[in-house]
């Protein structure tokens, strides 16, 4: 993939300033548009990636159908496509390990972040999340919980701060198994908790 051009960017951020009234030669803004670039880097790195590829899997003993693996409260932060504004907030991942296979736990936190370092969608990120997940396991059932903040809603527009918007994602058993959402759900604290 190609690289960004962080000094095309920069160039670009002080247009902005001086567009939006300010100085770039301001004291408190001369390194603004260097920082902006690197920060813009860094939130959508992902862009720049044609696939995620950190799905290890491990064998382990065959688990039974009841067993679920759920991590829950992963932080993440995208950015909104519709407005370059922030939105954040926590994913909660289950999933029912199929055919003696399990992912390592820290491949679902990495392809969270995976998924969110671009200009997104929150309903993007939690089927994104699913669906790859759903493909790395082979799992028997995936379910995602996204609750986020977006600062698009709270900064600009309607002005509803601490809203919090959920998005889910339910494949395999946890799309047909009431009972099983339901588990799923009470694992995971309330939001504002």
């Amino acid at each position: 993939m190609t690289e960004m051009n962080l000094t095309k960017i920069e160039e670009l951020v002080r247009e902005i300033l001086i567009e939006i009234g300010e100085d770039p030669g301001r004291e408190g803004l001369v390194e603004t548009p260097k920082r902006v670039a690197k920060a813009l880097d860094f939130i959508t790195g992902s862009t720049r990636l044609s696939e995620f590829t950190e799905g290890k899997m491990f064998p382990t003993e065959f688990c039974e159908d009841n067993e679920m693996v759920s991590v829950n409260n992963i932080p993440f932060y995208s950015m909104c496509e519709h407005h370059m504004l922030p939105f954040f907030g926590t994913v909660s991942v289950a999933y029912l390990p199929a055919e003696g296979q399990i992912i390592g736990l820290s491949k679902i936190p990495r392809l969270v972040d995976y998924v969110s370092r671009k200009l997104n969608v929150q309903e993007n990120i939690t089927r994104d999340v699913g669906q790859i997940l759903m493909d790395i396991t082979k799992a028997r059932g995936v379910a995602v919980i996204v609750d986020a903040r977006h600062m698009c809603v709270e900064m600009r527009g309607v002005q509803k701060v601490n809203s919090t918007t959920r998005t889910t994602f339910y494949a395999g058993e946890f799309k047909n198994n009431a009972q099983l959402r339901n588990e799923f759900l009470q694992s995971i604290p309330r939001v504002g908790q």
